[in-house]
């Protein structure tokens, strides 16, 4: 017996980031978006403990040891039921790795109802929210799904209500980014300046609520967006290139370096892809779109 699970990747239509806490952390005011691009986890019972495997595009970038997501979900359920973690967890990747689409998380929330529904723990909603907090900021939202703003540090969540589908198009760059150097660079530009409370903008939620694209653009926006450029400038120019094909807007996706463009319509998405594509300015292009449901089990 195993149990397949579809975790979706998201964008950030607003990152609002605070100053840094003593903690280290940032409170954030973020609006999250599911989009149609998928890992799924498999979780399959093991005789030798916990181990990871992963395919799909560079699954050679995915950490296999304890340090994966996927396998402190599992073991973090397991502690909490009393039960070993033997669990064999295979990762089919088509979420863009080291690109701020959260794709460890979702692999994090994969792992977690996975195992859930393997061993039959019978967890409820809130004790996975609560393990998912405890993996990460970003893993709860990949459980849930649709749209919410998450704040704290993110893993605090309030659904939000979509009025209709958003068409998207990722340019995927050359080279990851770390998502901790892209906040101490956040940090390092904001040294001496007073940085407000992050608070969502409700423009972005309006525009989410009507399913309204072009409202949308005018709102999105991504604080982080700053310090990625800083330290991966050529993203600019992945950036000018979505914005000179048509894009409603154009950003940086979470805290990068995936660029992401707002489009009109699945055509106009369509066609922003090509170009892009053409452009010479990224290494891959891909097209999505949401809101999409949050983890779900497959039959």
């Amino acid at each position: 017996m195993s149990v397949t699970v579809r975790v979706p990747a998201k964008v950030n239509v607003q990152l609002a980031v605070g100053a840094a806490r003593p903690d280290g952390f940032h409170d954030l005011a973020n609006v999250f978006l599911a989009v149609s691009l998928y890992d799924e986890i498999t979780a399959t019972p093991a005789a030798d403990g916990l181990r990871v495997t992963c395919e799909g595009p560079d699954a050679g970038q995915v950490p296999l040891d304890r340090t994966n997501l996927a396998a402190r979900a599992a073991e973090a359920l397991a502690a909490r039921y009393g039960r070993a973690p033997d669990v064999h967890l295979h990762i089919a990747k088509d979420i863009p790795v080291a690109g701020g689409m959260a794709g460890g998380s979702a692999d994090g929330a994969g792992a977690l109802l996975a195992c859930d529904a393997l061993w039959g723990t019978g967890a409820s909603r809130e004790e996975l929210l609560e393990i998912c907090a405890e993996l990460g900021s970003d893993v709860p939202f990949s459980l849930v799904g649709g749209a919410a703003l998450g704040t704290g540090r993110g893993e605090r969540l309030a659904e939000l209500e979509v009025g209709g589908d958003f068409h998207w198009v990722f340019a995927l760059a050359a080279r990851g980014l770390s998502t901790p150097a892209v906040f101490r660079e956040f940090d390092r530009l904001g040294e001496g300046l007073d940085i407000p409370e992050p608070v969502a903008d409700q423009a972005v939620l309006d525009a989410l609520a009507k399913g309204d694209p072009a409202a949308l653009a005018v709102a999105v926006s991504n604080d982080l967006q700053p310090a990625a450029l800083s330290l991966f400038p050529e993203l600019s120019d992945t950036l000018a290139a979505g914005r000179a094909a048509g894009a409603l807007a154009a950003l940086v996706s979470g805290s990068g370096p995936t660029a992401a463009f707002l489009a009109t319509d699945a055509k106009s998405a369509s066609d922003i892809a090509g170009v892009l594509r053409a452009s010479g300015t990224c290494r891959d292009v891909r097209t999505a779109s949401g809101a999409v449901p949050g983890a779900t089990v497959l039959d």
